[in-house]
């Protein structure tokens, strides 16, 4: 009977332990359902390859007015800050001592005239050498040009404008003594309609463009691969388009940097020169970009652009990518990518390369950019990645 309680507490235990079992048992989770992914299927599209520089305006075309002769500013004949035509009087120079010495020449040219001419009967009637007679020719052509100088120094006592344009401050007053090749200009005149934008371009960036124009990867923008638009200091669009004319024929050896020059209408005097501008040429069109969006595109501990797409297993799979460009939200994908692949741009952070996801219809992705053709598009800092 000592025995009883043992066996009591011995049948106790092994009840509690089965209850204990079927309880795993029943409490054991079922298998996790694969994770959900938003995705975008990339299609590709016509792009036109933009490119955005930094350039500076500068003046169609400049002259500066300088006297060539010497004397006193009796007037001055316009308004400073206005608009000038060609071969309109600018200055009056003191012509005084220039009428004077005309007259004389005048008066010279009248005697040596004469006798040239006295001398032409008498030659034939021997009554004077043929060495006089030539003197005399001789000495009426210098008293023409001696006329001829005196009317062109008469003349140049009126400062016409060499050019239309709109002329600056006047660096000399009436009563000022001012002198043929001096170093100062009086005034300075600039031809704004049209106006010139110097913009800079990179030599690698050149010879990119060029490669992928000859591989065919880009063709030609047509006849729209001159036109130039702009963006001013304020961050305002330009509302005239412009047309490249040349660029530099050498590379600069301390920015590695090539000058391109268009011209732009400027029939309002919106752009004045030295103002900062950004200008955007269109290069080339590539017939089959991809652009991803850039909730999709990431980056790893190295700083190179990655992505993550679902396959075909809908199993994800890890893509290092090369991306040029920004194109508003989107990245313009190089290599990495390609048509119908869909690009993770929603649940990144639940997943990595080898689950199994279900994917559906991305959410967090907005309306797309306007058409890329006409999009401003910048270089990426990871260009050539």
């Amino acid at each position: 009977m000592q025995f009883k309680p043992a066996v009591t507490a011995l049948v106790a235990a092994v009840a509690l332990a089965s209850l204990l079992s079927g309880c795993k048992k029943e409490e054991a989770a079922p298998a996790a359902p694969p994770p959900q992914v938003g995705v975008v299927t990339l299609q590709p599209q016509a792009f036109t390859l933009t490119s955005e520089l930094p350039g500076r305006t500068s003046a169609f075309r400049i002259a500066e007015v300088r006297p060539q002769v010497n004397g006193i500013i009796l007037k001055r004949l316009f308004k400073e800050g206005g608009d000038v035509k060609a071969g309109q009087q600018l200055y009056q120079i003191d012509p005084s001592v220039y009428d004077a010495t005309l007259k004389s020449a005048q008066a010279n040219l009248q005697q040596t005239k004469s006798i040239s001419d006295r001398y032409k009967q008498l030659v034939n009637e021997q009554a004077v050498s043929r060495q006089e007679y030539d003197t005399a020719v001789a000495n009426r052509m210098q008293s023409e040009a001696a006329l001829q100088t005196a009317q062109i120094n008469v003349r140049y006592t009126k400062v016409y404008a060499p050019i239309s344009g709109r002329i600056g401050r006047s660096n000399v007053t009436e009563g000022a003594l001012v002198s043929n090749g001096q170093v100062d200009a009086m005034a300075v005149i600039q031809q704004l309609d049209p106006i010139y934008v110097d913009v800079t371009q990179s030599s690698v960036e050149l010879l990119e463009l060029r490669r992928e124009l000859e591989s065919g990867r880009l063709q030609k923008a047509g006849d729209t691969a001159a036109a130039v638009k702009l963006t001013l200091e304020d961050g305002s669009q330009y509302k005239q388009e412009g047309k490249l004319e040349f660029s530099e024929v050498s590379v600069d050896q301390t920015t590695g940097s090539v000058t391109l020059r268009a011209v732009f209408p400027n029939p309002d005097h919106t752009l004045l020169p030295g103002m900062f501008v950004h200008a955007q040429l269109k290069s080339g069109v590539n017939a089959a970009a991809i652009l991803a969006p850039q909730q999709g595109v990431t980056r790893d501990l190295k700083g190179s652009p990655t992505a993550l797409v679902v396959g075909a297993d809908n199993k994800v799979e890890l893509r290092q990518l090369k991306a040029s460009r920004t194109v508003g939200n989107q990245w313009l994908i190089e290599d990495g990518l390609k048509a119908g692949d869909r690009l993770i741009t929603e649940g990144l952070q639940f997943v990595k390369p080898g689950v199994e996801v279900k994917a559906s219809e991305a959410t967090n992705v907005g309306a797309k950019n306007p058409a890329p053709a006409q999009a401003a598009d910048k270089a990426s800092s990871g260009k050539g990645e």
